[in-house]
């Protein structure tokens, strides 16, 4: 009897342990195929400009991934040099590195802030109300990420 015991526990270790094997070396029929990773060079020179739809009146692009009218992107946008935008907010969030120009931040009631080249900010999306300004001088050129599309929804005017 002890034998018999021995006999049935030991055929259930060696079938858990087969179906656990099966079941680590199965794979869902659905899961993506990762995509190859590989480099993407694009010298400043190939870069090209255009208008941003959708953007501030003299506002230019290059999207450098996504689309940044219909979801999450990366791009490098142009502001011309002296150009504003009153108080407004975003629906995204907007992560944005200062690459040239003096770029102009103000927080609604609160001062503004001068970013140069090098400088980082990043806009909460949501209602969050400012004003953006290029100083008079040199075009603005910075890189934004954004967890969304790009839109722009001008405040109310008191």
């Amino acid at each position: 009897m002890r034998r018999n015991v021995l006999a049935v526990a030991v055929s259930l270790l060696v079938a858990a342990a087969v179906f656990a094997q099966a079941a680590g070396d199965a794979k869902p029929k659905s899961a993506p195929k990762k995509e190859a990773s590989k480099a993407i060079i694009r010298p400043a020179a190939d870069m090209k400009w255009v208008d941003m739809v959708g953007g501030p009146p003299g506002t230019k692009i290059v999207t450098l991934w996504g689309d940044y009218t219909k979801g999450a992107f990366g791009a490098m946008i142009k502001f011309p040099a002296g150009w504003s935008a009153e108080l407004h907010s975003h629906t995204s969030d907007m992560r944005i590195i200062v690459v040239s120009g003096t770029f102009i931040h103000g927080p609604e009631g609160k001062p503004e802030v001068k970013l140069t080249a090098g400088s980082y900010l990043k806009q909460a999306g949501s209602g969050y109300l400012h004003t953006t300004k290029c100083e008079a001088g040199a075009d603005c050129i910075f890189f934004a990420e954004s967890t969304g599309k790009f839109d722009i929804q001008m405040a109310e005017k008191k």
